[in-house]
């Protein structure tokens, strides 16, 4: 178990790392959008290259940083049923819809958009739209990120299991967000 814990660990600091690096492209995405739509309004021109950064933006932050929102236990739960539930009784919870759920699902997807990403590149896949951008780095971010999630969802269910040994503490608390980190705050989720 204690290979695994480190296994875990250096997942998690992965995913740290890319969600850290990657909220700036919000900044980026925010000054490409303001800057597309000053030129547009006052020079009365556009470009399909600008609006189509802020989608590969955008798509960047959702789909990358799909496993750091795991990690902090940010996703969306139902915490109206799951609150009234025993940390290890939303432990098990967690492990089964891990294993028959998150797992096959994200994997699934990695295995279905790695040929849609190897097409374009291949291919030099190009936008439709005049001026518009090449396709792969979009193409590619949805298997990044569902790697991401994939491999955070791994480490999500070691620790769970782990828990559940007895040889960590809940690590649902340890990323919650109420104040200081002391566990989930009630109005938080839906």
């Amino acid at each position: 178990m204690d290979a695994l814990l480190g296994i875990s660990r250096a997942i998690d600091a992965l995913n740290e790392q890319v969600g850290r690096l990657l909220k700036w492209l919000v900044l980026i995405m925010a000054l490409v959008s303001a800057g597309n739509a000053v030129v547009r309004y006052t020079l009365d021109t556009s470009s399909n290259a600008w609006l189509e950064l802020q989608w590969y933006l955008f798509a960047a932050v959702f789909l990358m940083c799909s496993g750091y929102t795991l990690l902090h236990n940010e996703h969306i739960r139902i915490d109206v049923l799951s609150s009234r539930f025993s940390p290890r009784t939303r432990a098990k919870i967690d492990v089964f819809g891990t294993i028959f759920f998150l797992l096959p699902v994200a994997t699934y997807i990695l295995y279905l958009s790695w040929p849609v990403f190897m097409n374009a590149w291949t291919s030099g896949e190009m936008s439709s739209n005049a001026g518009g951008l090449i396709r792969w780095p979009a193409r590619l971010m949805v298997p990044a990120g569902f790697f991401l999630l994939t491999i955070q969802a791994v480490s999500e269910l070691i620790k769970r299991i782990a828990y559940l040994m007895g040889r960590i503490p809940d690590p649902a608390e340890k990323h919650g967000g109420g104040p200081h980190g002391q566990g989930p705050a009630e109005t938080e989720h839906v």
